[in-house]
């Protein structure tokens, strides 16, 4: 359907949802990579496409050609230079949910890996913190700690935790079935209304859940109960095998966040 005339270029509707997909595509790229290495050399390449736009446009041949020429070298050396970024975001885009739900992700499975984990581990009094990310990104606490990007399994999760691990200090951040990180340092609340027995696990678990939408899981080695928090709060401390695995499938899988 035609819309209006610029300069000499008829513009239609369908020009302008194109538009608008490949600026919306543009900007939920930069966002994944902003403050990043790869963020800066995405913004270049953004402005020479714009520049290559406007050049053909107005009808300026040789600095088209230019600007084409640098484009083309600028695509290349994005891709090898920043091959580990690109990897993260490929992954990234295959754990939201609409790719989750074409392919079906087993979902069920990692809420049953942290369930039996969960159980082991208060049978062995070894304590935990787990936190599962939803909407808000963890990126900063993912970066900070022990990168991993490995299927969530309950074998894997007692390994992490185990007391002679280097890794058992400090929390697990998982994002839909992938344990990104590991012995990731977390904020602790200020709250003055915590129970002061509370230990730093505890505390952290609430100064994350301040924060972000995530879930934290929470097992203590001192008394060996499994807690859960969210928003700021406990949702309930000391629960059994059947109240874990229902608030964990009523609430956990809403991700799409870095």
């Amino acid at each position: 359907m035609y819309l209006f005339d610029l300069w000499f270029i008829r513009v239609t509707l369908i020009d302008v949802i194109d538009l608008i997909l490949v600026t919306w595509l543009f900007y939920r790229v930069y966002k994944y990579f902003h403050e990043t290495r790869a963020g800066q050399m995405l913004l270049g390449l953004v402005i020479l496409l714009i520049a290559s736009v406007l050049f053909n446009t107005v009808g300026l041949s040789a600095s088209s050609w230019v600007v084409n020429q640098f484009q083309t070298v600028w695509v290349v050396a994005f891709v090898i230079l920043f091959q580990p970024e690109i990897r993260r975001l490929l992954i990234y885009v295959g754990q939201t949910r609409f790719f989750r739900r074409i392919f079906q992700i087993g979902s069920s499975r990692t809420i049953e890996a942290i369930v039996e984990a969960s159980i082991q581990l208060t049978e062995n009094k070894w304590g935990a913190l787990i936190v599962i990310q939803r909407e808000t990104g963890l990126r900063t606490y993912k970066e900070a700690g022990t990168e991993l990007k490995a299927e969530v399994t309950a074998p894997l999760l007692l390994s992490i935790f185990n007391p002679g691990s280097p890794l058992h200090d400090g929390a697990v951040i998982i994002q839909n079935d992938i344990i990104d990180a590991a012995a990731c340092i977390l904020p602790l609340t200020e709250s003055t209304m915590v129970d002061p027995g509370m230990g730093t696990r505890h505390r952290a678990a609430l100064g994350i859940s301040e924060e972000t939408d995530s879930i934290v899981l929470v097992i203590s080695e001192e008394t060996a109960k499994i807690s859960l928090a969210e928003n700021g709060r406990f949702i309930k401390i000391g629960m059994d095998e059947m109240d874990l695995r229902r608030h964990l499938n009523e609430r956990m899988f809403i991700s799409s966040g870095d």
